[in-house]
Order: structure tokens, then C-alpha cells, then sequence
């Protein structure tokens, strides 16, 4: 005998009995071999063959508890005549029968119209319910999710969408979820519906998006509710920051602090813009600096064009043009390599007469750049040129004088976040048995690998949309000759610890998360797993910068009220140039459209964020033990750095040794005729490498590299003629 399911759909009862609309799942034996599913609809969906799974479903009424609202047309689904072994495990078998379901079905335009079917099943949410707190965030259409637990402790589910396709996603997860016990639902994976593919032309990817926001969004609500019920106190929000076309709103005393100096004084404006003119001075400052320098910077920029702030990488490029442009002197807001990173390429460029000048008087460090200024990193590139063919892969943010001694160890070039992966593909499909050093960074080298081995994972065609020349079998292949430092960290990054990940898992996994490539491995695969379903970016700043540029851009586009919500895994003087970017974009946007549109960035600073002040002008630095590193606290605007040790550390203190009175008392001291900046003064490097060679030439090396792959997407002649050795003409047959 043949059997197939009959649906029979049951209007909303508003009787005393409390029961919801209902459809049944039903063993019918039919005369027919064959029979349509849905076919008291008449909509032409292609004849499906139930599993094994459909014969033993029954759906039947199931009573609205009574702590849960009435809402019209709530569809439950429960099983009927099952033991609570087989109800154990209901919603995986629940989405395989529905992956069998589409699956079953060739063409897209079906399956298309068996989402829509679905669509029509699910009841329209209510008003009440349409709220922003119930918004799913990354879909394309507007979603809204509301969850409950009811009296047997299961969670039940409504979902609604103003998009008839994303209604059809949503009715499907709601009929595989809705009713299950909490750990059922925690238990499904985004990875599981893989397999949900209904074909869409030209949408695939943002439709696949759908299914793993509106999944990640019933999670959340799943463990809110536990939580609840265990009694357990919620976790405090991180601070963050609201941007509006109107204004902003800061959420939280650091986020208070960081949002005071996006009004940037007018008098300190004017007295930085008149004298930068009068001397014809030039600034190149880090996305890193704190909000008071760079709100007084990005305001002075609109009198005084000769100022930059960007990543390290640009502002060496940035302090040569200005040079151009009859720049005398160029000050440098960041840590000491990235001054001796300007100074040096002042000098390639022919600008020796331009003066380069520091922030402070003492040394600005960097525990990265540190890290790689050790005998123990030498020894680790003592090994890589004991194994030719080597190349040695090194991080931007290191010393110039690493960099010549590592040249001269190890053929060298630098990468920055942005481009480190493509470096390295490139390497590996242009020099054959080529093994790659990277370094210093420990987490950013523990990600790459982690990122390839998924690579490995993934399709050919997959694999080619990274980088044409590779395919699973060069990936495989190439990772036993990847090697990265394993002693290296940026106390910043450092510091987006176990306790940090645990909140944002708990609280902001449906936000979009942002993390610059150092970040440890936890934060690096919740960030990659936001990536995957169109909620995420791992990169640079810029990287970030531009994400979420680009997601406010597509929220404007889409002509809808929307809140867009980011989690800021990177150093928070971020905020500035994002808040700039952000506001331009908001402001352009108001002759055309009355779309409101909030942006809130949230700053993951752990619970116990120091928050030591200094009212003097020039504060004690006391120190903490961080790792190996000891590093001074330097207090920052009104309440602190936001650093821990237990995860999460906003601020690098470091940079913010680069204040707003340093950059006016160097700049109303300059032309330094009196020699009272001499310690605020760049100098050239005077020690030769231990071949004999300028430390300033060979280590502009790696850099020059670097452009040239930028520019050509392949390493070098010379490089790679280095790296082959002697007895190669440095092309490869």
C-alpha cells in the first residue's frame, strides 16, 4: 500500500478552549500511487513522496498556554502517538523530512512555489509585535521574531516578514521549532540547513543568509528565556554608541567618554588649523587615536587638508604627498615604528629635509612590534633559512629595524590584515615547494591557519573566488608548509577574551560583528561564523570601516526604518572615523528619503574595565603585567581604557601617549631652532644591519615588496629570484 499526507488546514477558533489553528499530518491510504501535496489548494506543486518520518507525524491542536498572548492563527505542530524518546529528537527530523521535501523537487520554480505555500500557512504577527526589539537583523526584507516559553517549558515561536519568500523561510523554522524544548532548539546548527537551497536566481546567497539570522535570532531568544526561568541575572549590555541623522546617544558611561569629543572644541580647532598653516605642517595620525584627537583632526581637516587618518599602512603614503604638496614638517600620532615607517619612506621618496616628529618624549611602544624585536624571533627565522625555499611573511606593525634583520636572514615581505591572505595564496601557486614564516602575530597567524584548513573544506569553485590558482588539493597541500610565530600578541586584541566572546555569543550573536584579523581564535570564529551568513567581517580597520559602510548603505537603499547594530572587535578610537562616515552617509540620504535609520555600535569592554583618571597635564603612568609585557596605563577620556585582563580591552594605551597638547606643543615649538624637541624628533637609523648595510634601505625592502604585489598582484622578480636562490633567473617556468 501507498501512503501520502494530507494536510487539512483549520481556521483560528477564538472559542474558550484557547486552541490555535491547527494542520494535520495524517497516515491516509489512497487509491492513487500518487497524489498532490497540498492538493486541497489546488496550486500546482509537484507531487511529493512523504519519508518514513511523515507516516508516524501527527500535527494536531495544541492549546495557547495561558501565560502566552492570543495570537490569530498561531500554527503549532506536536507529535501524535510518538514516545518521548522519539520526541527527543523531533526538530532534526523534522528539518530532514523538510530538506527532502525541496529536495524532491528539480526544478527551482517549484520549490519556489512550495516556499510560498508555506508562507501562506503562517499567520500575520500583530502590531504589537512588529517592534524594532523583535526586528531580525541581516535579512533583506524586514523580519520580526517573538518568542515565549509556555507552562511544559518548550519555546514557541511567531515570525512574520513584509517579504512573501522570507515569510515562506520563516514558516518553515517555525514549523520545525515552535513547541521543541529549549536544548533542541540550541542544538541546531546553522550548518544544518545547508541543504534548505530553493534555487533562487540571483539571491542564493542572501536567501541562505535568511535561514541563519532568523535561526541565530531564535537562539538567542531560547537562552534569554532559560535564563529567565533559571532565575539567573541578565548580563549588563557593553556600552555603545547610537547614531542618528540627528545626533548621537551614548549608552553607558565609556561610551559617554568616547562620545564627548565628537563636538570637537571650536578654539582648539581654530588653533590647530592656524598654526599647522602658518608652518606648513602636516599630520598623519592612526585610526587608534583616542576621540578628543581625532574629533579636533577630522574638524581641522575641513580648514587644513594636509591631515590623514587612516591605517598604519597609508600613512607613510599620506606623509609623502603632503611633502609634495610643500609640507615642512609632518607629525605622526602613533606608536614609533610607524614614525620610523614615515621617516624612512620620506628619505626613498627624496624628501630628506622634511622633518618627522613623535608625539612624546619617551618611547611609544608596541607589544607586537616588541614581540618581534627578541632573540627568540630571530631564532624562529634562523629556522625558516635553514629550509629553502622560505618566505618570511611579516606583519606591518613591526619595526623597521626587524624587518632589515629579518631580510637578511629570510627573504621578507610585509603584509598588512587586508592583504595577508592574499599574500601568502599568491606565494604558495607562484614558487613551487615554498614554505611560508609569518610573524609576529600569533592569533593572526593561529587564524589564517584556521581559515585555510575551512578552505580545504569548501568547493574547487569556492576555493577559486578566493584565489583563481588554487583548488582543495595546493590547500591541503600547502598547510604542513605554513608556519606561523607562536609568541606575539597586540595587548589589545589580546584581550577579546573568553569573557567577552561568552557575552556577545549570549547577547549580540544576531548583530553584525566586526574583528580585526589579531583578534584570539574564539573571536575570530564568531566573527568568521557571522561572516559566512552575511553578518560579519574579519580584516583590517579599513576592512571594518568599509563594512559597515556598506551595510548602512544597503539599509538606505532598502527605503525602511531600520537599527543596525555592530559589534566593534577592535580598538575603539575606531569610532570617530566610523561615526564620520556613518553621519555622511545618514546626511546624504535626507533630501531623499524620511527613512530612519539608527546605527549603534557596541564596544565589547569587559565588565571590570579599569577606569583610572588623571586630572594633571601630565599623569604618572603606572603599569600593569600583561603576558610578558609591561605596559603603562595611560588614562584616557574621563573614564579610562576599558582594558582587562579578563577579556575585552577597548583602548590601547599606547596610542593614547599621542595627545592633543602633545601635537600642539610640538607643532607651536617647530622649526625646532632651540632644540627643545629633540626627543620628540624621528631620527635616522645610524646602525647598519650585520651585513654592513643601512638599516633604513633594507628594511624599506619587505615594504617595497609589498607595493609591488599591491600593484601587480604577484611577489616580485626580485623576490622571488631571492627566494630561489643564486642559480635561478627569479621566474619561474
Amino acid at each position: 500500500m501507498d501512503f501520502s499526507a494530507v494536510i487539512s488546514i483549520k481556521p483560528y477558533s477564538s472559542s474558550t478552549s484557547g486552541c490555535s489553528s491547527f494542520f494535520t499530518l495524517s497516515q491516509t491510504q489512497t487509491s492513487s500511487s500518487k497524489s498532490h501535496l497540498f492538493n486541497s489548494h489546488g496550486n500546482g506543486i509537484p507531487r511529493f513522496h512523504p519519508n518514513s518520518f511523515f507516516k508516524s507525524l501527527k500535527c494536531i491542536q495544541s492549546p495557547t498556554p495561558a501565560s502566552l498572548p492570543s495570537k490569530p492563527g498561531s500554527l503549532s505542530c506536536s507529535a501524535g502517538a510518538l514516545s518521548p524518546t522519539q520526541t527527543a529528537h523531533l526538530p532534526p527530523r523534522k528539518l530532514s523530512a523538510l530538506v527532502e521535501e525541496f529536495q524532491s523537487l528539480l526544478e527551482p520554480l517549484d520549490r519556489v512555489k512550495l516556499l510560498l505555500h508555506y508562507a501562506s500557512l503562517l499567520p500575520s504577527l500583530p502590531d504589537s509585535s512588529r517592534t524594532d526589539s523583535n526586528r531580525v537583523m541581516g535579512c533583506t526584507a524586514r523580519v520580526w521574531l517573538d518568542a515565549q516559553m509556555d507552562s511544559q517549558g518548550n519555546i514557541r515561536f511567531w515570525a512574520d516578514s513584509d517579504s512573501e519568500i522570507t515569510k515562506g523561510f520563516c514558516s518553515c523554522l517555525v514549523s520545525i521549532l515552535d513547541g521543541a524544548p529549549p536544548e533542541e532548539v540550541l542544538g541546531l546548527k546553522t550548518g544544518d540547513l545547508a541543504a534548505l537551497n530553493v534555487g533562487l536566481p540571483g539571491g542564493e546567497r542572501s536567501r541562505v543568509n535568511t535561514w541563519h539570522n532568523v535561526l541565530v535570532s531564535m537562539q538567542k531568544r531560547t537562552r534569554a528565556l532559560v535564563a529567565q526561568k533559571e532565575g539567573k541575572a541578565p548580563f549588563e549590555p557593553f556600552p555603545s554608541l547610537v547614531i542618528t541623522a540627528e545626533g548621537f546617544q551614548p549608552k553607558g558611561a565609556y561610551a559617554e567618554a568616547q562620545a564627548r569629543y565628537l563636538f570637537p572644541d571650536k578654539l582648539k580647532v581654530e588653533e590647530l588649523v592656524k598654526v599647522l598653516k602658518e608652518k606648513k605642517i602636516g599630520v598623519v595620525a592612526h585610526f587608534y587615536m583616542d576621540p578628543e584627537v581625532q574629533g579636533i583632526l577630522t574638524a581641522a581637516r575641513k580648514e587644513w587638508p594636509h591631515i590623514h587618518i587612516s591605517d598604519s599602512l597609508v600613512m607613510a603614503d599620506s606623509a609623502v604627498n603632503m611633502a609634495k604638496s610643500g609640507c615642512k614638517f609632518i607629525t605622526v600620532l602613533g606608536v614609533d615604528f610607524m614614525s620610523e615607517n614615515v621617516r624612512a619612506i620620506l628619505d626613498q621618496a627624496g624628501f630628506g629635509q622634511v622633518g618627522v616628529y613623535r608625539m612624546s618624549s619617551e618611547r611609544i611602544g608596541c607589544s607586537l612590534a616588541d614581540a618581534a624585536a627578541t632573540p627568540d624571533y630571530m631564532n624562529y627565522l634562523n629556522a625558516a633559512s635553514s629550509s629553502p625555499p622560505s618566505l618570511h611573511v611579516i606583519y606591518i606593525n613591526t619595526s623597521l629595524e626587524t624587518k632589515a634583520y629579518a631580510h637578511e636572514l629570510v627573504p621578507t615581505i610585509t603584509c598588512t590584515s587586508s592583504n595577508v591572505v592574499q599574500t601568502i595564496l599568491q606565494a604558495f601557486a607562484q614558487v613551487p615547494d615554498l614554505t611560508v614564516w609569518y610573524g609576529p602575530d600569533s592569533y593572526m597567524g593561529a587564524n589564517i591557519k584556521e581559515l585555510f584548513l575551512q578552505m580545504a573544506m569548501m568547493s574547487d569553485e569556492e576555493i577559486a573566488e578566493i584565489h583563481p590558482e588554487h583548488n582543495r588539493d595546493s590547500i591541503k597541500s600547502l598547510l604542513p608548509r605554513l608556519h606561523y610565530y607562536e609568541d606575539g600578541t597586540c595587548i589589545v586584541h589580546h584581550l577579546f577574551g573568553h569573557e567577552v566572546v561568552e557575552k556577545i555569543n549570549e547577547m549580540y550573536c544576531d548583530a553584525f560583528l566586526t574583528a580585526h584579523f589579531e583578534v584570539p581564535g574564539e573571536m575570530f570564529s564568531l566573527a568568521m561564523e557571522a561572516k559566512r551568513r552575511g553578518m560579519g567581517v574579519v580584516g583590517s580597520t579599513q576592512n571594518i570601516l568599509d563594512f559597515i559602510k556598506k551595510r548602512v548603505q544597503e539599509a538606505l537603499d532598502r527605503n525602511v526604518d531600520d537599527h543596525l547594530k555592530f559589534v566593534l572587535g577592535t580598538e575603539s578610537g575606531m569610532v570617530t572615523s566610523i561615526v564620520a562616515a556613518v553621519r555622511s552617509l545618514l546626511d546624504s540620504s535626507k533630501s531623499t528619503s524620511s527613512t530612519k535609520i539608527n546605527v549603534e555600535i557596541v564596544f565589547p569592554v569587559s565588565s571590570d574595565a579599569m577606569t583610572e583618571t588623571s586630572t594633571s597635564a601630565s599623569p604618572v603612568l603606572e603599569s600593569i603585567k600583561i603576558g610578558d609585557f609591561t605596559v603603562p596605563v595611560v588614562p584616557g577620556v574621563a573614564s579610562g581604557e576599558g582594558c582587562s585582563i579578563h577579556g575585552g580591552c577597548a583602548s590601547c594605551p599606547y596610542m593614547k601617549m599621542n595627545s592633543l597638547s602633545s601635537l600642539l606643543h610640538v607643532c607651536h615649538h617647530l622649526p625646532d631652532e632651540r632644540n627643545n624637541l629633540k626627543a620628540y624628533e624621528t631620527e635616522r637609523f645610524k646602525s647598519r644591519t650585520p651585513q654592513g648595510k643601512s638599516i633604513a634601505d633594507v628594511g624599506c625592502e619587505p615594504i617595497l615588496h609589498m607595493r609591488h604585489f599591491q600593484a601587480k598582484k604577484e611577489l616580485s622578480e626580485g623576490l622571488v629570484y631571492q627566494v630561489l636562490g643564486p642559480h635561478s633567473n627569479g621566474k619561474l617556468a
